[in-house]
């Protein structure tokens, strides 16, 4: 009697670890959440030599229990109505599609009240499951059931169940015992698929950010270009896989060059999708027209119908006239660029009036936004920057500021616009130290030669 108890528990250790090393087995490659479903209940029906199993798992809502894999042969283990027993009786097909498709709410049935309450049950009578006490004389009642909640850490994910029908035996005590080690395993297998399915998602949204990174870099400018009479530098150094700040060099016509500088609202893929937009309309428009002004009213009148109420865009366009060596700004709310004078050794900022692109249909804008002459002289340079730089904070969550910025400017201006971009830079990685960007960056600094 012992010797044969002793071969049982070895057979029960045996199935058990078979279980168990089937589920590892499972995540040596990327698995299938129906396929790790059906070796869930396949696995447990066999140990416990059930007629059959069920799996219903959380949906994305947590609001509904949805039938994830029932198997073959298992006795129905939720309310079925009338009319569906009626046609079972001719076609069993019709009760196993009914099975597949109905999902259940807290506290519904069995299934949902082991949900609900997250307790595991042993039932042999069903006095107080009248959903299947009323099948029990039938071809579709069950006589044993086992059910289990799913649970890891905080997350509910479902429920496990393994039910006999009239022809089979009780489950015992001990059954009971083997199910819930089951039913604990299973839960950290499904727990660990999502964790799986939650990193390969991220892996693939990583990939195609990267290839949307490799994309906005073909858009931003990757040199400065060559112009008589002037020097440029600029520079993006987006906070995130891409940037919703950006900056261009636009030939205008054979004597003038255009130089934009440009950040929307927010950050992210969505704002570098309104850059994207922004980018294209603003060099169709640019073409051959010498006022930066006449451009950027005609790029927010095209802007504003697809633009979200909630998201704008601040820019700066500038056209520099090689040949008569002028400069002509327009600011359409962007942050005012920083004028060094040679002579007197001062940098200050240049405010002409503007309002931001996308938030007035053209009545406004048009008004407000203004050519502005400036007069540069040999030596004298101008800055152009996004907010990312002049509110970027350090450990104490201080901006670096306009004045930190101006400083730069004033003492790295005589060596040129690289030095500008160089200077800044190098001050913001000290400010900030070990803190991460919060916002992107972007720079242009023109150099009058």
């Amino acid at each position: 009697m012992l010797e044969r108890s002793h071969e049982e528990i070895q057979v029960e250790e045996t199935l058990v670890f078979d279980f168990l090393h089937g589920l590892g087995e499972a995540f040596r490659e990327t698995i299938r959440p129906q396929e790790l479903h059906r070796l869930i209940v396949e696995g447990a029906t066999r140990i416990l030599d059930a007629h059959g199993g069920a799996l219903y798992v959380t949906d994305r809502t947590g609001a509904k229990l949805m039938p994830a894999f029932i198997s073959k042969g298992c006795p129905p283990l939720v309310d079925i109505p009338p009319h569906i027993l009626q046609q079972a009786a001719a076609n069993p097909l019709s009760l196993e599609s009914y099975l597949q498709l109905h999902t259940l709410i807290p506290g519904e049935g069995l299934i949902g009240r082991v949900w609900q309450t997250g307790q595991s049950v042993y039932l042999n009578e069903f006095s107080e499951t009248p959903e299947l006490e009323k099948l029990r004389g039938s071809a579709f009642g069950s006589i044993s059931v086992m059910a289990a909640a799913l649970g890891y850490g905080n997350q509910d994910l479902g429920v496990l169940a393994l039910a006999n029908g009239p022809a089979g035996t009780a489950f015992s005590q001990g059954d009971f015992v083997v199910f819930k080690s089951l039913s604990e395993q299973s839960a950290f297998a499904l727990y660990n698929a999502i964790i799986y399915s939650m990193a390969n998602e991220k892996k693939r949204l990583d990939h195609d950010l990267e290839i949307a990174r490799d994309i906005q870099r073909i858009l931003l400018p990757s040199e400065a270009p060559v112009i008589n009479g002037f020097q440029i530098s600029g520079i993006n150094v987006p906070a995130r896989q891409v940037s919703g700040d950006y900056f261009d060099y636009i030939r205008v016509d054979e004597e003038r060059l255009g130089v934009a500088i440009a950040d929307v609202s927010g950050k992210g893929v969505p704002a570098s999708l309104i850059m994207a937009i922004c980018r294209s309309v603003l060099r169709a428009e640019a073409s051959g027209n010498p006022s930066p002004a006449d451009v950027l009213r005609k790029v927010n009148r095209q802007l504003y119908p697809d633009i979200k109420e909630d998201m704008f865009i601040s820019m700066a366009y500038t056209i520099l006239d090689h040949t008569q060596g002028t400069v002509t700004l327009c600011r359409a709310g962007h942050d005012a660029p920083i004028l060094f004078n040679s002579e007197t050794k001062t940098a200050v900022p240049v405010k002409p009036p503007g309002m931001v692109v996308g938030i007035d249909s053209g009545s406004v804008f048009d008004r407000i936004t203004g050519d502005f002459p400036l007069s540069l002289k040999r030596n004298d340079c101008l800055l152009f920057y996004t907010d990312g730089v002049t509110e970027a904070l350090d450990a104490n969550g201080d901006e670096f500021g306009p004045d930190r910025m101006i400083e730069c400017v004033r003492t790295s201006a005589p060596e040129g616009a690289p030095a500008i971009i160089t200077r800044i830079i190098d001050e913001l990685r000290d400010f900030v130290g070990a803190q991460p960007q919060n916002d992107d960056i972007t720079l242009i600094a023109i150099r009058k030669t």
